[in-house]
């Protein structure tokens, strides 16, 4: 008879444990069962990766990993990685920095915190780019805004839409001035691919803040965002523990924001691809016209 203690997670070592309930309890894989960190309910793993990691129950949108996104939103086998072998190093030589990098690489299974190419979506050609949270938070240093950079330059050489997927901590520290650079260099591309009348849209998701806000996720032509989604400079515990007062509810929510008008709309993840599909038909007409 299978007791609850079965079902208990092997002990630690210093704590003694007994052997035979190794033999008793049933292999339960880990990812079987994923808990909703907004209201606790347990969704199977494999219906949670078909809802696209969004919860059956409250709606809340958890992280997604950057190339799966760009799979989800691009049309079958249509998605074609640029610069997979640009990474950086440690510049500064700062201590525990490359040790923190190759952890994230272990962890996210990507070189650094950006995937960037071209796709078709809705049968449209476009250029993507999206962060990865998983490492080191999304935070910007040289390699991802030479990626995102990049990306902007081909797009206006070959004249197509960007799409880019935002999640960042902001700017990384441990690159110092060189990762604060980024924020003028990605700007700079994304003016001159603006200033050829190509359309750039941002999909800003859970958290976009710092100097990555401050930058490229902010100067599209058409600002989206995820339900709930935090979007900001600096985070809202810093700016009450500065300002010395309460902020409102929802301070720095996509809702929030889209109330104040910082931005075009708040879409659900199930439905961004067609939006997305939409908006570039709708510009592809007008350019065409």
């Amino acid at each position: 008879m299978l007791k609850k203690a079965n079902f208990k997670q092997k002990r630690n070592q210093l704590e003694g444990y007994n052997p035979a309930l190794d033999e008793l309890s049933p292999n339960v894989p880990d990812s079987l069962f994923v808990k909703c960190p907004h209201c606790s309910h347990l969704t199977l793993g494999a219906e949670l990766d078909e809802n696209q990691m969004v919860c059956p129950k409250c709606g809340y949108h958890m992280r997604l990993p950057a190339r799966k996104r760009l799979y989800n939103l691009c049309d079958g086998g249509t998605f074609q990685e640029w610069d997979a072998g640009v990474f950086s190093k440690d510049p500064l030589s700062f201590p525990g920095y490359q040790v923190k990098v190759k952890s994230s690489r272990l962890k996210s299974r990507e070189m650094s915190a950006v995937v960037t190419g071209r796709g078709e979506v809705g049968k449209i050609s476009c250029a993507l780019f999206a962060m990865e949270g998983q490492f080191m938070m999304g935070s910007m240093d040289s390699a991802v805004g030479e990626k995102i950079t990049r990306v902007f330059e081909r797009a206006l050489e070959k004249k197509l839409p960007v799409i880019g997927f935002t999640v960042s901590g902001g700017a990384r520290m441990q690159e110092g001035i060189l990762s604060l650079m980024q924020m003028a260099k990605t700007s700079g591309a994304v003016k001159r691919h603006s200033d050829a009348g190509l359309l750039y849209v941002t999909v800003l998701t859970n958290p976009t803040t710092g100097g990555v806000t401050a930058s490229f996720a902010m100067e599209g032509d058409i600002l989206l965002a995820e339900p709930g989604a935090l979007i900001g400079f600096a985070g809202p515990r810093v700016i009450e523990q500065t300002m010395r007062q309460k902020l409102p509810k929802g301070f720095q929510s996509a809702e929030f924001l889209l109330e104040k008008g910082f931005l075009d709309d708040v879409v659900p993840r199930s439905e961004l691809k067609g939006r997305l599909t939409q908006i570039l038909r709708l510009h592809q007409a007008e350019r065409e016209g």
